[in-house]
């Protein structure tokens, strides 16, 4: 007989009956449940990586951790969860009154520190077994009835001498068991991977948990890996959130030592993955109850992210994405903001649209006219999504508008407007009179919406 498996509905609905009880009104978690359905559905039987810091797993959020897991297990999807013992191997070590030492951001393992090292991660080990096992009734995890599963999926190599230090017993990942691991999770397991590694000599290394977890997402080809932090995401100098970063963005940062200390590493272990195929790596809080629900079930997530493939894009519009340009001009629309378009309209005319795309939905998209007779071009049904206008959205639709204008032969790009006069200022545009227009937009210059007009040599 197969796995018993819980009905997904039903550890959902004590989820959402969790989040009622802690006082929001019925139709907050109602909506956030039904827009949570088509995440739900894109990460159904895709697999997932996660990163866990050995202080996640002492932290008092890390229950709640724990049932997220359980969750996302019931959802149908595929999990693998490396984890850290840092803190652990450090105890044991002061118990035993050894000294630690650290160079390159790896503990140096000599050959009497390593039982110390395997008695921490194998009670981590068996811990997270135990977690991962309950079932307490009206609770999260009843009926969970999770299997897990771990073993020597993980084949090391020593780090060897450096700078003239023997690392000892401390390693790195050589090759990943991805059948071994892809079996598992087929049979639904959550597979669990220590900071532990074999060689083919029989000796067991020590090995960072960040780079287990990036190794065995690439390996995988997984769609995500989630890295654990204690702060929200990554940080900039002022404190503020970086929420989005490419894989060429973090590599770069990295080399200018804009992100330091084991944030650094995080990082690179997240830019690693991406830049050998993972789709995507997030950097979130171990803190904060709930970030990994956030980040997989909303358009936006909680921390940091980091993508190696089109994720957001500006491209060219295609006729599926009218209903997302309609639904987002609409608002502007009646505003008055921007001139009324019908779907008519727009399916005709959809080659001339440029859109941005997040995830699968429309946040941004612009128009652009061609009047070959006076080299000119009009940015017409400029429009971005209200949570966008800060992050540099209209700035590369802008960037991609006046690209193919340039491919067009286009020397003098135009717009009117009524109510974003300085914005378009600060990008370069300069006041004309109205006479100045192309004759047929002239001929149809609408004298009660008395748009100003503005134009940019490119």
């Amino acid at each position: 007989m197969g796995k018993k498996t819980v009905p997904a509905f039903s550890i959902l609905g004590k989820y959402y009956q969790g989040i009622r009880n802690k006082g929001l009104k019925s139709n907050d978690w109602l909506h956030g449940f039904r827009h949570s359905s088509p995440y739900i559905n894109a990460h159904r039987g895709r697999t997932v990586v996660l990163t866990m810091p050995g202080d996640a797993i002492e932290h008092r959020n890390f229950i709640n951790i724990i049932h997220d897991i359980a969750l996302l297990s019931s959802l149908g999807v595929k999990l693998v969860v490396a984890f850290g013992g840092r803190p652990q191997i450090q105890s044991r070590l002061d118990d035993a009154g050894l000294e630690s030492s650290f160079a390159r951001g790896l503990r140096i393992t000599p050959d009497n520190h390593l039982p110390m090292v395997m008695e921490a991660i194998g009670g981590l080990r068996a811990y997270l077994e135990s977690q991962l096992s309950m079932g307490l009734v009206n609770s999260p995890m009843h009926n969970a009835r999770i299997r897990v599963s771990s073993g020597n999926y993980v084949t090391a190599k020593p780090v060897g001498v450096l700078d003239g230090i023997d690392f000892g017993y401390t390693g790195r990942v050589r090759r990943v068991d991805t059948r071994g691991i892809e079996q598992l999770l087929e049979l639904g397991h959550i597979v669990l991977l220590p900071p532990m590694g074999y060689s083919p000599t029989g000796d067991a290394f020590n090995l960072s948990y960040e780079d287990v977890g990036s190794q065995v997402a690439a390996a995988l080809q997984a769609e995500k890996l989630i890295v654990f932090i204690d702060d929200e995401g990554l940080l900039e100098e002022d404190g503020s959130l970086i929420r989005e970063l490419s894989a060429r963005q973090a590599s770069e940062r990295l080399n200018d030592n804009a992100v330091t200390g084991h944030d650094a590493a995080l990082l690179k272990a997240a830019c690693d993955a991406c830049v050998k195929g993972v789709r995507r790596a997030h950097i979130i809080s171990y803190v904060e109850d709930g970030a990994l629900l956030e980040e997989l079930f909303t358009r936006d997530g909680s921390g940091t992210l980091v993508s190696g493939d089109n994720y957001e894009q500006i491209r060219q519009a295609r006729v599926e994405d009218i209903g997302g340009i309609l639904e987002l001009i609409q608002p502007l629309e009646e505003q008055g903001v921007l001139v009324r378009r019908s779907r008519e309209m727009l399916e005709t005319e959809i080659d001339r649209f440029v859109v941005a795309e997040r995830d699968g939905t429309i946040v941004g998209c612009a128009a652009l006219y061609h009047y070959p007779e006076e080299g000119a071009g009009e940015l017409s049904c400029f429009a971005v999504d209200p949570s966008y206008r800060r992050a540099g959205r209209g700035d590369e639709i802008l960037a991609m508008v006046e690209k193919l204008a340039r491919g067009q032969g286009i020397h003098k790009l135009f717009v009117l407007t009524t109510q974003t006069e300085h914005w378009f200022r600060e990008r370069g545009f300069l006041p004309t009179a109205v006479q100045d227009l192309p004759g047929p937009k002239l001929a149809s210059y609408n004298t009660q919406r008395n748009s100003k007009v503005f134009y940019k040599p490119l």
